[in-house]
């Protein structure tokens, strides 16, 4: 597909992620840069399909950088997930003339442009999830700032381990994919870490370590639990029962997802809205934005979607040799 496009409609969508906002700026910046026409749709495709659309301009985007979360807001639509909801999508993309669609979100988002496209609608997605899980990309953005926050939170929790000499089994965000918990397990010294991606033996991957710290001479230990393993209130009375170690649980939440973006999500969304429009200008749509080999580039979409994804298996074993107290 290869046109003229002058109307872009730009949207967030799915789960909010620090950088989001720095994303949109890009985009529409740069589309003024290249004589295109930025159009924001507040509340993700929900908006598109009640027509939620102004234009905006370089004022609309201004002190936006810093902020967490996304000032154009995000929600679920159950309706754009059926042939109804898309067939509305791009009658509603007539009602504003817009000629092609920016879609900021993961993986579900991104589905949800692929069908558009597929319908007609030029589109151009860039991926903001902070659970890194989009396949096509090593990086996300939101990513490094939510490791960052889970960090932040996992020290001042092992400060209080230390101080009553007990074990903190710490959730962390990421249904299906562990790359924040074992990200956050590196830095954070953990002595087990359990993830979505790989099963564990209770006793061999979590009391095992515990102990062998214990009897070696320390009195604190952190446990990081994906959130798609789930049961961490359960897994801190059984750690308890079992080594008669004080226990407590501690689920992150959704603060993981808030903050001030870090520096690279910020450059990382920059870099990857200039792309987006610039590619636009050229009439080039149908892609994702993609980091690889650390530079930004684009793939097709239906190629980026079809695309898996694997943990590094030099980031468990690191872990694992490191988790060890000797």
């Amino acid at each position: 597909m290869n046109k003229t496009i002058k109307r872009v409609g730009v949207l967030t969508s799915g789960g909010d992620a620090p950088g989001m906002n720095a994303a949109l700026r890009a985009v529409v910046r740069a589309c003024l840069h290249f004589g295109l026409r930025p159009f924001g749709i507040r509340r993700g495709y929900e908006g598109l399909l009640e027509g939620e659309i102004e234009e905006m301009n370089s004022h609309s985007v201004s002190n936006v950088m810093g902020r967490g979360g996304t000032v154009l807001l995000t929600a679920r639509c159950p309706e754009f997930a059926t042939p109804e909801g898309v067939k509305k999508g791009m009658e509603m993309a007539k009602v504003f003339r817009l000629d092609a669609l920016v879609v900021i979100g993961g993986d579900g988002s991104f589905r949800g442009a692929r069908d558009l496209h597929r319908a007609g609608l030029p589109v151009m997605c860039i991926p903001a999830t902070i659970d890194n899980d989009i396949a096509c990309t090593e990086y996300t953005i939101g990513y490094d700032t939510a490791m960052n926050t889970v960090k932040e939170a996992v020290d001042r929790i092992k400060d209080t381990a230390f101080s009553h000499e007990r074990c903190s089994v710490v959730e962390v965000m990421g249904r299906g994919a562990g790359y924040i918990a074992v990200n956050s397990a590196l830095a954070g010294g953990a002595e087990a870490c359990l993830l979505p991606e790989k099963g564990f033996d209770l006793h061999e991957d979590v009391i095992k370590p515990i102990l062998t710290c214990r009897n070696a001479g320390k009195m604190h230990y952190i446990v990081i639990n994906a959130e798609g393993v789930g049961g961490t209130m359960e897994l801190a009375e059984r750690i308890q029962s079992l080594t008669g170690i004080s226990t407590t649980a501690t689920i992150l939440g959704y603060q993981q997802r808030g903050g001030s973006p870090t520096v690279r999500d910020r450059v990382t969304a920059s870099l990857m809205g200039v792309r987006a429009a610039e590619l636009l200008s050229q009439g080039v749509c149908g892609r994702v934005i993609a980091c690889r080999d650390g530079k930004v580039t684009d793939l097709e979409i239906e190629e980026a979607l079809s695309q898996t994804k694997e943990m590094d298996p030099e980031l468990i074993r690191a872990a694992k040799i490191l988790s060890i107290y000797e």
